[in-house]
């Protein structure tokens, strides 16, 4: 059912005028018009573990993935610090931060979640620039929102690649990776045991059916 809904909203969304532009305001807020089930009235599939890899933090510290992937319900997502389409990591934040605010509003489940931000641009977003640009969404201490980037963009690759992240990579003469591009914006809902249990496309991005996805797997009893 929210294949077809959400395809349809999407495309009347990106409708764009004669111009060939794409009106930023209808871009920016594709929405689903069905009442999303309640939460925990439904169970999500387990589609596939996390394998391990090594990143930087916002200090330039390594930090494992698992380390932000294990132990609470995660929503992580790749991002640019400089992305400006209002239908990539613009579009993307103004969602997440809607579910931080909600997840605010009940202490129980802002300490049972996080938001794990993984740059898809070594090269540029150094540890010190994503704790700039994090600096902007990491605002209460009360929720844990993360901050990560790569030494090199071909140590980058593996976990792009585990994900299944759609990237195109620039290359240099020598023919070494040095950037990705145009990436698919996707959004990756992880319980604590760390599988990914559902992943959100732009038509899919829709913070009623996220948050009840967030609730149903916080509730759910832990295995064993």
């Amino acid at each position: 059912m929210r294949a077809g809904v959400l395809a349809a909203t999407l495309a009347a969304a990106l409708t764009t005028p004669a111009d060939g532009s794409v009106d930023p305001v209808a871009a920016a807020a594709p929405r689903a018009d069905f009442e999303p089930p309640p939460a925990g009235s439904y169970r999500l599939q387990r589609i596939q573990p996390i394998a391990e890899a090594r990143l930087l933090d916002v200090a330039g510290q390594w930090r494992s993935l698992s380390s932000v992937t294990r132990g609470k319900v995660t929503l992580l997502t790749f991002f640019y610090t400089y992305c400006a389409d209002p239908l990539g990591c613009p579009f993307a934040y103004v969602t997440l931060t809607k579910l931080r605010d909600r997840a605010l509003a009940d202490p129980r489940l802002a300490s049972a979640m996080r938001i794990v931000s993984v740059s898809l641009d070594p090269t540029t977003d150094t540890p010190a620039a994503i704790a700039r640009y994090g600096a902007q969404f990491a605002i209460d201490p009360r929720f844990e929102w993360r901050f990560l980037t790569a030494r090199s963009v071909p140590e980058l690759l593996p976990v792009l690649e585990d994900f299944g992240q759609d990237v195109s990579v620039e290359t240099d003469a020598q023919g070494r990776p040095t950037r990705t591009l145009h990436h698919m914006l996707k959004v990756f809902l992880i319980d604590r045991d760390g599988i990914v249990r559902e992943i959100y496309s732009l038509a899919f991005l829709q913070p009623e059916v996220m948050f009840n996805d967030i609730r149903t797997l916080v509730a759910e009893p832990a295995p064993g």
